[in-house]
């Protein structure tokens, strides 16, 4: 949870409609596809968290561990040096160490600046915030879909805009 004090102001406002965009994200499916990719990849090294709710996935990749362990097995498998972490990430600076080490290697990867997170974004445990990572996750995804890493992502179908759907829906 966020130490911080509550946003105010025009803040709070941005916030609120992060937030909203999480919800959005959740109804399509979004934390679950990129949960079941990483449990794929890593095969028996992880168990999947025991909810997909933002608060139980931001406890699930907070220490950057995770992270690390499918940015790694990415990396072995485009024969790219793996990047160094810590396994058990306690504190706080080894774990924005870890996720600064994971946010280095998925540049190294391929994945734009644009869809990379502050470490932060998924430390502080705010919802808004959260779709920051899932968004480089879903990016990490569909990047290594096209350099032929398998298992495969499963990509989002996009929702059909309201002007084009049929009269039958």
């Amino acid at each position: 949870m966020s130490l911080r004090a509550p946003r105010a102001g025009d803040q709070f406002y941005v916030e609120k409609a992060q937030e909203k965009r999480y919800d959005e994200e959740e109804k399509l499916g979004l934390p679950r596809r990129i949960v079941e990719w990483i449990v794929r990849v890593l095969g028996g090294q992880i168990q999947p968290p025991p909810a997909l709710d933002a608060r139980s996935l931001q406890a699930y990749l907070k220490d950057g561990v995770i992270l690390c362990k499918l940015i790694n097995a990415l990396l072995k498998a485009a024969n790219m040096p793996v990047v160094p972490f810590r396994k058990k990430a306690g504190q706080a600076f080894v774990a924005l160490s870890n996720l600064d080490s994971f946010l280095g290697a998925a540049r190294a990867f391929g994945v734009s600046d644009v869809a990379l997170f502050q470490p932060s974004d998924l430390y502080e445990g705010r919802k808004g915030q959260l779709l920051q990572a899932l968004n480089c996750l879903d990016a990490l995804g569909r990047l290594a879909n096209l350099k032929g890493f398998r298992p495969e992502y499963e990509e989002a179908v996009p929702p059909k805009a309201d002007w084009c759907k049929d009269d039958d829906e």
